[in-house]
This record gives structure tokens, C-alpha cells and sequence, in this order.
């Protein structure tokens, strides 16, 4: 996948975020930071893995799957997309 993929992904969860989804505002913003440090990874291009990124993406994915499915969906999205780009 390619970052332009993985940019309009990140859109995506930020704009299911700002449908007003039933979460906190502390979820909201924990969502807004993990996309923030996905962009900051993909503009650093780095060859190493940041393990910090995808393991909060996946924390994420965990906390979020049983009551939002949709959010979950993108979330998984992202991690693969990170995954398949070596990050």
C-alpha cells in the first residue's frame, strides 16, 4: 500500500471521529493522536519499524471493536496498510 492510501485512510478515521461517534472525548483524542503519529512516521519515511505506532493502532482496534465496528473496520485498515509498508 502506498502512503497516499494509507493518507486517505487516515482521513477516513478522522472523519468517522468527527460524525460524532458515541465515545469519550479522552477516545477521540487518543484516535486523533494515533493518526497524528502515523502521519509523522509516513513523513519521516524511516527504514525502522516504530513499534510504538502500530502497537497503539492495534490497542485501539482492541478497545474499540465490540461497540464501534465501523471505527474498528478503518483502524484494521490502517494497521494492515502499516504492516504491509513496513512500518
Amino acid at each position: 500500500m502506498s502512503a497516499p492510501e494509507l493518507q486517505e485512510r487516515l482521513n477516513s478515521l478522522r472523519d468517522q471521529l468527527d460524525r460524532n461517534v458515541p465515545l469519550s472525548d479522552e477516545e477521540v483524542a487518543s484516535l486523533h493522536e494515533e493518526a497524528r503519529e502515523i502521519e509523522a512516521q509516513l513523513k519521516l519515511e524511516e527504514a525502522t519499524a516504530d513499534n510504538n505506532v502500530v502497537d497503539g493502532v492495534n490497542l485501539a482496534i482492541e478497545r474499540f471493536e465490540v461497540e464501534h465496528p465501523d471505527l474498528t473496520a478503518t483502524l484494521r485498515s490502517i494497521a494492515n496498510s502499516l504492516h504491509s509498508m513496513g512500518i
